[in-house]
C-alpha cells in the first residue's frame, strides 16, 4: 500500500503543468496582476524574416471567454530575444494595429499611440533578455519593464484592446503566433 503512494506521488510530481517554454524562455503558468490571478492561455514566437524577435505569453483570467473583450485584468508578456531600437519596437506594434482597425478608429488611438511610443523612446531600445509586460488594469493599459511601471498609464480599455489586436485580430501580425496565444500551439 505505502508502495502505491508513493508511486502516485511521483507520478503526479512528474505531471505536465500549464507552465510553457518558447526559445528558450519560461512562462509561468499562472501570474498575478492587479491582485487577480491569471493563467497562462499560450506562449509563442514572433519572428521577423529569419529573426527570432521576442517571446510572448497572454494570461488571462478565464480561458473560455473571448480573449480580446473579456472584462478584467490581462497581460501580455514579452520577454525580448534581441535589441530593438525603441521606434522600431513601437512601429512594428503600430504596424500590427492598422490591417485590425478602420482609419476612424486608428485616428482615435493617436494620442495614446503617441504616448506608448513616448514610453518606449524613454528606453532608447527593447535590449535582448528584457521582459516587458503590457497590463489591463481598470481601464488602463500599464506598461512595466522588467517589473517595473515605465512611464504614466494609457487611458482606455480600448488601447488595450487594440493591442490584443495585434497578436489576436482577424489579421494579426503572424497567423502561427495567434495559434500558439489561443492555446493551440
Amino acid at each position: 500500500m505505502a508502495t502505491r503512494f508513493w508511486i502516485l506521488l511521483a507520478l503526479l510530481i512528474c505531471l505536465p503543468a500549464d507552465a510553457a517554454e518558447v526559445a528558450g524562455v519560461k512562462f509561468d503558468d499562472t501570474t498575478q496582476v492587479s491582485g487577480t490571478a491569471l493563467k497562462l492561455n499560450g506562449a509563442g514566437l514572433r519572428k521577423r524574416a529569419f529573426f527570432q524577435v521576442y517571446a510572448i505569453g497572454l494570461y488571462v483570467a478565464d480561458r473560455k471567454l473571448d480573449l480580446i473583450s473579456q472584462p478584467g485584468p490581462k497581460r501580455v508578456a514579452i520577454h525580448m530575444l534581441r535589441d530593438v531600437d525603441a521606434d522600431t519596437f513601437t512601429e512594428a506594434l503600430v504596424d500590427g494595429m492598422r490591417p485590425n482597425h478602420d482609419e476612424a478608429t486608428m485616428k482615435a488611438l493617436e494620442p495614446r499611440i503617441a504616448q506608448l511610443s513616448a514610453i518606449m523612446g524613454e528606453l532608447k531600445e527593447a535590449k535582448e533578455g528584457m521582459n516587458i509586460a503590457l497590463d489591463l488594469v481598470g481601464s488602463e493599459t500599464r506598461i512595466l519593464i522588467n517589473g517595473k511601471q515605465a512611464g504614466r498609464a494609457i487611458a482606455g480599455e480600448d488601447f488595450y484592446r487594440a493591442l490584443l489586436r495585434v497578436w489576436l485580430g482577424e489579421n494579426p501580425v503572424q497567423d502561427d503566433l495567434k495559434k500558439s496565444l489561443l492555446g493551440g500551439g
